[in-house]
């Protein structure tokens, strides 16, 4: 920190900066708080994306046999062909917002394949849309995250650093100007004393 001058000048600013972290420290703090709600909301919603996926491969479980069948189940028979995600803001942080998915499934002839086919493909395309989803939000995640810790920073600086500083140069100046005002009271008073006696 810079030499503190001990002038009026001085104290006027050193007031100003605290008028302003004193306006902008309630502002951090409520951006904090919406980051630790919104953060919280998406891990809710990344632990409900992780159940619904463990009963989707739980159901898989229960016929995953009969993918072993030759020539029916093949890699090329479900494909993603679209991912809908735009650009959304929470807090003044841009996050990724998944909007769904398509898929383009290979035509097979019915009467050829197995009936458990169409449900496996379902499934599939199930289990494939909820990992697009909980990708996107531990990605949205991590960026609130990064912003929270960046806020948080702020919030500490202000309110343990910057504030407490500038009311303890306020302090200082104030006990200085104060001293220097006492002082030239007594000057002026010795003055004045001085004079009257070698006038009398």
């Amino acid at each position: 920190m810079a030499k503190l001058k001990l002038t009026k000048n001085e104290l006027k600013k050193q007031k100003d900066q605290l008028k302003m972290f004193k306006r902008y420290l309630p502002t951090l703090v409520l951006k904090k708080q919406q980051l630790q709600a919104e953060i919280r909301g998406v891990e809710n919603r990344v632990n409900e994306l992780h159940q619904e996926k463990a009963r989707v491969d739980e159901g898989f479980k229960a016929w995953i046999a009969v993918f072993g069948e030759k020539g029916v189940f093949t890699s090329d028979i479900l494909r993603v062909t679209k991912i809908a995600v735009r650009e959304g803001n929470i807090a003044g942080v841009p996050i990724p917002i998944f909007e769904g998915s398509e898929f383009e499934i290979a035509h097979y002839d019915l009467l050829k394949k197995p009936l458990w086919l169409d449900m496996a493909v379902e499934n599939l395309k199930k289990a494939l849309e909820i990992d697009m989803e909980a990708r996107c939000l531990e990605e949205q995640q991590r960026r609130l995250e990064k912003e929270l810790r960046t806020t948080t920073q702020r919030v500490n600086l202000f309110e343990k650093i910057k504030i407490p500083e500038a009311k303890n140069c306020i302090k200082k100046i104030q006990v200085y100007l104060g001293d220097q005002q006492t002082a030239a009271v007594v000057r002026g008073k010795i003055s004045k004393r001085e004079m009257e006696k070698t006038a009398g």
